[in-house]
């Protein structure tokens, strides 16, 4: 229910305990980690001015503030006292709904999201990280795109411990999976090259039932064919096929490199053709450009993720397979001018 205006004339009226900044919000901390900074700040003025009315309207006159004060609360938060704030003021606020007007729901779920995106704001990480919590004083409700605030901020920063936590947290708290979660989750893994973890991450999307989009299973199965990991690319692959036909350019050029590393040239071609023949015209140009990067870029990675006595079996094989895949496009109807270099020299 959302928090209305002047509705407390309607309800008697009870003694309601109403806790100061200082005694408020401590919590265990088993519950929430801290990683807050130790340098102390004090509230700003345009905060404290909008808190100490709230504070005024439950305590003083007994009544309902004004929602707009609320929100307002919420866009002036400049720094992590101001999140204090806010969260103390929620805090009383629920207890104030509860007593004297009888609301058990929590605040809207706007409201919720936009607690977080504030801590986000401020980088308040840690009091963000509450708002994933289905049991706490605050009348807050877990939801998916509270944790996604978390999450486009751990991506921001390469921060991979907070992306664990979060992962964790809606665990915990029974927050459903969504598409948009596996975007974010698997972009961090791939840009921290954390293979392994995106591996366990999309087990557990998969086993939920979400439904991956075209963007997951490109950045998934990019980062399988970058280590060369065939098995797991064509695992991927089996899943992907399970959900959607056609294939994106990653997917396409992905299968395309699985094919490459067991060394069958023409079906890689004949991927690339498949792909080139789905798309617009006006994807052409990207096209051209990632077979570029397949033929330039992409050995150079796979090598590099090879133990040494491998690198120069993987390069000798690349180097005769790739060429002829180059001639199987030329016959196919694609046309290209990309030329491989000596790989065998940067196996070396």
């Amino acid at each position: 229910m959302k928090f209305g205006g002047n509705v407390a004339s309607n309800y008697p009226i009870k003694n309601t305990t109403i806790n100061n900044p200082t005694s408020s919000m401590i919590l265990s901390r088993a519950l929430y980690s801290s990683d807050a900074p130790t340098i102390e700040l004090s509230p700003t003025e345009a905060a404290k001015e909008v808190y100490d009315k709230l504070l005024k309207s439950v305590k003083d006159q007994r009544t309902a503030p004004p929602n707009n004060l609320l929100w307002t609360l919420i866009e002036q938060c400049a720094n992590r006292e101001d999140i204090k704030l806010l969260f103390n003021i929620l805090e009383n606020l629920r207890k104030f709904r509860l007593s004297n007007l009888r609301i058990f729901d929590n605040f809207n779920d706007n409201l919720c999201r936009e607690v977080s995106k504030a801590c986000v704001r401020v980088e308040a990480i840690d009091l963000g990280k509450k708002t994933l919590w289905k049991h706490n004083v605050y009348g807050l409700t877990p939801s998916v795109a509270s944790a996604h605030s978390l999450l486009l901020y751990a991506k921001e920063h390469k921060d991979v411990d907070l992306m664990v936590d979060v992962m964790k947290l809606l665990k915990a708290n029974d927050v459903p999976l969504q598409p948009g979660t596996a975007d974010i989750v698997f972009s961090i893994c791939y840009e921290t090259d954390k293979w392994e973890l995106m591996c366990k991450y999309a087990k557990r999307f998969v086993k939920a039932g979400v439904k991956l989009r075209r963007t997951s299973f490109d950045t998934w199965m990019t980062f399988a064919a970058k280590l060369g990991d065939v098995d797991s690319l064509w695992k991927i692959e089996k899943v992907r096929c399970g959900l959607m036909k056609s294939h994106t350019i990653g997917s396409g050029f992905s299968c395309a490199k699985g094919f490459l590393l067991e060394h069958k040239p023409e079906e890689a071609a004949a991927v690339i053709q498949v792909v080139t023949q789905t798309l617009p015209e006006s994807k052409r140009a990207d096209v051209m450009a990632e077979l570029e990067k397949m033929v330039t870029e992409w050995p150079l990675e796979v090598i590099k993720s090879r133990k040494d006595e491998d690198k120069m079996v993987l390069a000798a094989g690349l180097q005769a397979d790739i060429p002829v895949m180059i001639g199987s496009l030329s016959g196919l109807g694609v046309k290209t001018s990309v030329k491989v270099g000596d790989l065998t020299k940067i196996a070396l």
